[in-house]
């Protein structure tokens, strides 16, 4: 095996599942501000991007089989799993698809704005509204720009994108709620947000290592509003802190990371 291809073994791959609605471009100004150290492997989903004549998920565990798809061959070497509100769960169940296939554990898991799925919410069903409605919510949640609700191409494009993804997400069941999760996690929260204490801290059950949670400056979509302090976090948490052998705290404290 040449040089070239023993340094990338050497390198952790960090597969980012985007939210809904999203593509796998919402990642890629990451690859500047991530370690050397860390190979950005954004995923594109059914139906959008370069897989826009894919069809759309009738589930999310068909999503979760095609993630895997996507990523099966190149889980040789240590790999990490990033998930951003829809994607949290499809983060989860893929975590969870690939232990029960004998897969080594991932290094770590970051789950960001979302709560875990085993703690309900009473929430209007988004998926079965209008086109009026539908895209009333939708502007709601924020995220998305004016431009797009006042472009009717692209609004004919994007609406059907995301209102799939909502289907499987609403129509979600968790089976595995009670299955650890063989790594250390980071949960990530926008200080805006709406998530309670409650829903964040729900994440520490699903596994028995660490947890720790990290609040950024932002709402919902503060992944797209703190490019730079999110993957600042995540190379201290893959690279910087095992090789200076501190644990997360000293991160938190440097970087003023509100827990």
């Amino acid at each position: 095996m040449g040089w070239s291809n023993l340094n990338k073994l050497s390198k952790i791959k960090l597969f980012c599942i985007p939210y809904a609605g999203g593509s796998a471009t919402v990642y890629t100004k990451w690859h500047k501000y991530l370690h050397r150290d860390i190979e950005l492997y954004p995923i594109e989903l059914a139906g959008r991007g370069k897989r826009y004549a894919a069809p759309f998920y009738t589930s999310l565990f068909e999503a979760v089989d095609d993630l895997f798809k996507s990523i099966k061959n190149d889980l040789n070497g240590s790999y990490a799993l990033f998930g951003h509100s829809m994607g949290c769960w499809l983060t989860l169940e893929l975590a969870y698809k690939l232990n029960e296939l004998g897969y080594n554990a991932p290094r770590h898991i970051f789950f960001s704005g979302n709560r875990p799925p085993h703690i309900y919410r009473e929430e209007k069903v988004l998926h079965e509204l209008s086109d009026k409605e539908f895209k009333d919510e939708i502007f709601k949640v924020g995220g998305t720009p004016r431009e797009l609700f006042q472009n009717k191409e692209l609004l004919e494009f994007f609406l059907p994108v995301l209102r799939a993804d909502y289907k499987i997400v609403e129509t979600y069941c968790a089976k595995n709620c009670d299955m650890f999760l063989n790594c250390d996690i980071s949960v990530l929260n926008g200080t805006e947000d709406d998530l309670t204490e409650t829903e964040i801290e729900g994440w520490k059950k699903y596994t028995k290592l660490q947890c720790n949670v990290y609040n950024l400056n932002g709402g919902h979509f503060f992944i797209n509003e703190q490019v730079q302090e999110v993957a600042r976090l995540i190379n201290y948490i893959l690279i910087e802190s095992s090789q200076l052998g501190l644990g997360c705290e000293h991160f938190k404290h440097q970087r003023q990371i509100k827990v």
